[in-house]
């Protein structure tokens, strides 16, 4: 299975691990959906746009999802409850079915109302769900969001151009990776606190690696090594420079200083031993386990994982968003959302749209807080204890919006780049390839899809 796929898998399930999953980047791909555009014998409806919502009758939505980590069920719970004359019916799929059927069923004349989007692709270009773009203006989602949580949701009317065009879905919950740290071994080294720049990064893990502890533990099985590489690129390129190059502009390259310094300190750490043995062999779970088991200072990885690793060390680890370039560097962070498009068939699109828009509410913030996603309002609530896990992460992502530093994630920049972020990386870590080459080889299945 892709690491893609598994990504946007987890995003849906990000406590399943069974709960788990990379949130790595929910529907950011930009292929296809499997099922061709459909007919219909209706044509969609025209509804002038509102934000003022009925409330002396009573209005059913109903919801398609793939995503069964509880969270899109929360929200519908609080809705209804600010909402009681709305009840919004949730039709579970499995991931690979809902893929395979959402164009079809967008399309037909029983088209649910609000629907997880895991693709963009055939959706947008058959217009078979609504341009958001009028309800961001009428509910000011563009003061309400940092432009890097909505750009992954901007497509253009071709279905492939990333970032730019009409907003087609509005984002429920977001994931982000970071570093988490052993407390434990942290004061056994004599580190007294997190890193917050690389050069402070790189000096903990000299001091983890001579004491004999695992300094990084690192899964890249599935090329999970690409967390680290981009991390590094972002906070010496910045998340604007990333950012470009994700979303495929022209022009755009690979071989820039802080994607060579990733792909650099991943070669030097494997030959010090400063990294996890054996990682090229180890799939993420395994390396939360051996985390989670006290095996490693750091673990770059998201907050789907946050509810294993904290059951396991409770009070004994900590998160921090990805360590600067500099003291006086912007943060930055991986990570995406799962989102939810409306219908361009629904009876009622904008109590649909209001149901998107109480997303960035107070009650809707705790809900994503409580299932560990990260609430797109990253001023509200705190976590219950800032000193726990789950309070380090609520710190660690009003840092990252606000320097809007949130890029999505390198392995779904094309349908194979994970595939190639796996093998070049397991060839550099391996030492079979150098840096430069990582660089090529990247950039080259890059210049196979977004031209040069």
């Amino acid at each position: 299975m892709s690491y893609a796929r598994t990504a946007r898998r987890r995003l849906n399930r990000p406590l399943v691990r069974g709960a788990g999953a990379i949130a790595a980047v929910a529907g950011l791909a930009l292929v296809a959906a499997c099922a061709p555009g459909g007919t219909s014998s209706s044509a969609p409806k025209t509804t002038a746009v509102s934000t003022t919502i009925p409330t002396d009758k009573k209005i059913t939505l109903t919801l398609a999802t793939s995503d069964n980590s509880g969270l899109t069920k929360a929200l519908i719970a609080a809705f209804e409850k600010a909402h009681p004359n709305i009840t919004i019916k949730l039709k579970y799929t499995g991931f690979d079915d809902y893929n395979h059927s959402l164009s079809l069923s967008l399309a037909s004349d029983s088209s649910p109302d609000i629907a997880l989007l895991n693709m963009v692709g055939t959706t947008v270009k058959n217009k078979l769900v609504l341009n958001l773009d009028p309800y961001a203006k009428a509910y000011g989602w563009d003061k309400i969001y940092p432009s890097s949580q909505l750009s992954q949701w901007q497509v253009g009317a071709d279905g492939t151009s990333l970032g730019t065009g009409h907003l087609w879905a509005a984002p429920a919950g977001f994931s982000m990776v970071g570093v988490f740290y052993n407390k434990q071994i942290a004061a056994e080294l004599g580190i007294t606190s997190p890193p917050t720049t690389m050069a402070e990064f790189q000096a903990d893990l000299d001091k983890a690696q001579k004491a004999g502890k695992t300094g990084l533990q690192l899964a890249n099985l599935d090329g999970h090594s690409a967390f680290v590489v981009q991390s590094i690129a972002q906070s010496v390129d910045g998340a604007a420079s990333v950012q470009k190059w994700f979303e495929g502009r022209s022009g755009s390259t690979f071989d820039t200083p802080g994607n060579l310094q990733g792909a650099k300190d991943l070669a030097k750490w494997a030959k010090a031993g400063e990294i996890s043995k054996g990682a090229n062999g180890t799939d993420l779970p395994a390396a939360v386990a051996a985390f989670s088991k006290g095996d490693g200072l750091f673990l770059v990885d998201g907050n789907w994982d946050a509810a294993t690793i904290d059951k396991a060390l409770p009070g004994k680890v900590g998160f921090v968003a990805f360590p600067r370039a500099s003291a006086n560097g912007k943060y930055a962070a991986v990570g995406g959302s799962i989102a939810y498009a409306i219908s361009a068939r629904s009876e009622h699109p904008n109590e649909a749209a209001a149901f998107l828009d109480f997303w960035h509410s107070k009650e809707a913030a705790q809900v994503q807080l409580d299932r560990y996603f990260m609430p797109a309002d990253s001023s509200s609530p705190a976590a219950s204890d800032p000193k726990s896990v789950l309070g380090d992460m609520s710190k660690a992502w009003a840092q990252v919006n606000k320097d809007n530093g949130l890029v999505g994630f390198y392995a779904n920049v094309t349908s194979s780049m994970n595939d190639t972020l796996t093998s070049s990386s397991q060839a550099l870590i391996s030492g079979k390839i150098t840096p430069q080459e990582y660089i090529a080889a990247v950039q080259q299945d890059w210049s196979k899809t977004h031209g040069k």
